[in-house]
């Protein structure tokens, strides 16, 4: 039996989940297991988790891409030895690998470092790059959206909004209101010293 598991990292990404459960369709799996979840939050992979639950001696994991299953090459291996443990395979489309032969498990082994190694790489040159511009005065950051409604909240606070109520309306998160709110009273406090 085949079994398919398709993911995407947010919501926003439909069309990439749509897609992927066509190209899974097409490859004949009979059931198909989907979420979208970051893959870094391996903890909240339900369906991942479902889909090896599910599996059975001879059927087979299939997946669009490698990224789509696992971040790094110890989970790559963990997902490996636990379909293993069932006598079941993996199957990534994209690559044309299949692990029911020693070649594709070899071959998945080796591309799943290569991709670590090169996701590695790009973050050391990320953090190099922005040392550099933050050494020429030319790396800023992100803008701080909350504090540029600091106004706004103060406002929506003095009018006895309540405080989820505040984030909410704005767009913000909780601990940016009582960031605000705190700085306020701690501006206020100083100001009544002085």
């Amino acid at each position: 039996m085949l079994i398919g598991y398709a993911r995407t990292s947010t919501i926003e990404q439909k069309a990439g989940l749509d897609t992927q459960l066509e190209e899974l369709k097409k490859a004949g799996c009979d059931k198909v297991f989907e979420e979208q979840v970051s893959s870094v939050d391996i903890k909240a992979r339900t369906q991942l988790d479902a889909a090896i639950e599910y599996i059975r001696e001879g059927d087979t994991l299939v997946v669009t891409k490698l990224d789509r299953l696992a971040r790094s090459v110890s989970h790559l291996m963990k997902i490996l030895d636990d379909l293993t443990t069932k006598s079941a395979h993996l199957r990534i489309l994209g690559l044309g690998i299949d692990t029911a032969g020693p070649t594709g498990k070899l071959i998945l082994t080796v591309l799943g470092g290569m991709a670590e190694f090169e996701r590695g790489i790009m973050l050391e040159r990320q953090r190099e790059g922005i040392a550099k511009a933050k050494a020429a005065g030319k790396y800023k950051g992100r803008k701080p959206t909350a504090r540029a409604k600091s106004e706004e909240v103060i406002q929506l606070h003095t009018a006895g909004t309540g405080k989820a109520e505040i984030a909410r309306q704005l767009g913000i998160g909780r601990a940016s209101v009582y960031r605000i709110l705190n700085s306020a009273i701690a501006a206020k406090s100083q100001c009544v010293e002085t």
